[in-house]
This record gives C-alpha cells, structure tokens and sequence, in this order.
C-alpha cells in the first residue's frame, strides 16, 4: 500500500508520501507552524530524518525553519503559501486513491467497525487537544 501512495504522490506532486504528511501536518497546525520535534511525533520519525526532508521541501520554498522565539532551543517549521498550494494540489488525488484501495473495498459492517474504532480513537486522543509526544 505504502508504495501504491508513494507512486500516486510522485506521480501527482513529485512528493513521498513522508514529504506530504509533513506538508498535511503543517497545514492542519495552528499558524501552519510547528516545533521540529512536534512535527518528528507526527511523523514517527527521527529529527535527523525529519531534517534531512524538510531540507528537500525548503530547496522548494514549500517549508521556512526559524528559531522558536518563545523557546529558542527549538526550531519552528512553517509550511509557506507555496507549500500549502502544492498540498492543496496534492490532496485530491491522494484522497482518491485512498478510497479506491481502502474505503471502498469494505463492506458496510467494515465501515462500521472502521468508524467506531476511529471515533474511539479520537475519543482518548482528546477532542481539540494538540498532539504532544511522549516525555516532550
């Protein structure tokens, strides 16, 4: 599956599918902003993954890192209009294969199920609030 969204991504937006989930991620934050280490709990990644992507996605004026003023032992990753254009582009296509390949081949209980284990889910990751990694 993972190599299915890679294709359609690289295809659609010349973006992996880690780039755009940064770029998802980013554009559903408050300010299109997040610490760097927020943004690797999101990602389930490393920060030296994460640096090395939004380093990629900075050569393309998609992302701007700056100094947390409030903290400045963080950096702050911002998704520029840019970025949010080419996720906004990117988006409906990768919706589309999703659905083809993991909503519409389920049944009607499936969906059920699919959609009570989310609800549940979502329930214990707290209505609004922010995720925050562990320890962090």
């Amino acid at each position: 599956m993972r190599a299915l969204l890679d294709a359609q991504l690289q295809q659609d937006a010349d973006l992996a599918h880690f780039e755009f989930g940064l770029l998802f991620a980013l554009g559903d934050a408050p300010d299109r902003t997040l610490r760097m280490s927020v943004l690797a709990g999101y990602a389930n990644s490393t920060l030296t993954r994460l640096s090395r992507a939004v380093t990629r996605l900075e050569r393309r004026q998609w992302v701007q890192r700056a100094v947390d003023p409030d903290d400045g032992r963080y950096t702050l990753a911002t998704l520029t209009d840019a970025g949010h254009d080419e996720v906004a582009g990117a988006t409906p296509g990768h919706v589309a294969i999703v659905r083809r390949f993991v909503l519409e081949p389920l049944t009607k209980a499936q969906h059920a199920r699919l959609r009570a284990i989310t609800r549940r889910v979502l329930s214990a990751a707290g209505d609004g609030k922010p995720w925050r990694p562990p320890n962090g």
